[in-house]
């Protein structure tokens, strides 16, 4: 099968670092091109991200040759890439207008950027959870007049660490009406430089700027539903939520206490909540996709589990990890977990979207 030839927009930066990694012998795809700042545009890429090269290994030969583009001109991937993934960091009213231009030009855009999240008829992809919403694909070509080009979007990267696990939870038929979530977020999840040293090593930073409101509102279109031309969000459950970054590099943790919207005697047990999520699969398993971790939600019963340096690589950092379920004096149930923030929480999460898209067809004409 030939390989359908990609773009990365923003590839000299940590996320887009990281999908050339990620995308070195994919079996779908091949990246063909890639994009970023005027300042880096011109030099080849392994120039562009000399001293800079975030990963660990070595750059992907079939990349570091590679001419870098400027990402502000969508003109420039014509012709060079079917679709784009984009890692962009600018400012969000650029961002927005610059993916609707390349979505314009015929070229669909799987991005990492939030500017688009809270675009009605824009799906926010955690293809185990609402692969449905790709219906709305359609209704946002007509709405734009695009034949081929589209935008689909991830959500915030904390988010994943227990997104899987509620859902799994509301699909058994065990509603949750109210939940408590306090975050620990790895320094990776702030990019390159990232948070400064002085502020991290032997400190807990308690605030992260917008976290808290993504968290509280994100979770909501999740798990809403298509509804004519654009995605009506769910109303339940009432999300509280504290963010932390902590002196961790990959894996962010959270602790949740969920109370569910079920009278006393409906309520699930916790041998049936483990049964819930560890029986779970969906779409990507059942599709086979390459990225798809076999196991979504992983239980672990030590103590002292989910460790972010011991389980982030989980299911090649594709589970959810979950531990310390047990029951709560003030809701009904709490559990700590853990999800590979850099992977499912951007690019390789990102890459598994892309993977249900081109499963769904929606590569099929480009």
């Amino acid at each position: 099968m030939s390989k359908i030839s990609v773009g990365v927009l923003g590839a000299t930066g940590m996320v887009g670092q990281r999908y050339i990694k990620l995308l070195e012998n994919h079996p779908w795809f091949e990246v063909t091109y890639v994009a970023a700042s005027p300042r880096s545009a011109g030099k080849l890429y392994r120039d562009a991200v000399a001293n800079r090269w975030l990963i660990g290994a070595d750059i992907p030969a079939a990349v570091a040759g590679l001419t870098v583009q400027d990402a502000n001109d969508e003109k420039l991937a014509l012709g060079k890439c079917s679709f784009v993934f984009s890692a962009l960091e600018m400012g969000k009213d650029e961002i927005k207008a610059l993916e609707e231009r390349y979505a314009a030009q015929g070229i669909p855009v799987v991005s990492n950027a939030s500017a688009n999240r809270w675009t009605e008829d824009v799906p926010m992809l955690v293809p185990e959870i609402n692969y449905a919403h790709l219906d709305i694909i359609r209704k946002q070509q007509e709405h734009h007049g695009w034949k081929k080009g589209f935008i689909a979007v991830k959500p915030n990267c904390s988010l994943q660490t227990y997104m899987m696990p509620l859902h799994a939870l509301i699909q058994a038929g065990y509603p949750v009406r109210r939940m408590v979530v306090t975050t620990l977020q790895a320094v990776s999840g702030a990019g390159y430089p990232g948070v400064p040293s002085f502020d991290m090593i032997d400190n807990i930073v308690p605030y992260i700027g917008g976290e808290e409101e993504k968290t509280e509102r994100e979770c909501l279109k999740i798990l809403g539903a298509v509804k004519g031309d654009r995605i009506e969000n769910a109303t339940l459950p009432l999300v509280s939520s504290t963010c932390t970054r902590v002196a961790v590099v990959d894996g962010h943790t959270a602790s949740v206490n969920l109370e569910f919207d079920l009278p006393d005697s409906q309520k699930p047990s916790l041998e049936e909540i483990e049964r819930v999520w560890t029986s779970f699969r969906s779409v990507p398993q059942k599709l086979q996709l390459p990225s798809a971790p076999e196991h979504p939600i992983v239980v672990r019963h030590e103590e002292n589990r989910p460790q972010p340096r011991r389980d982030r690589e989980t299911e090649k950092g594709m589970a959810c990890v979950i531990g310390r379920l047990r029951t709560c004096n003030v809701f009904d149930v709490k559990f700590v977990a853990l999800s590979h923030n850099t992977k499912r929480g951007a690019a390789l999460g990102g890459i598994l979207n892309a993977e249900l898209l081109k499963a769904k067809g929606f590569f099929d004409n480009l």
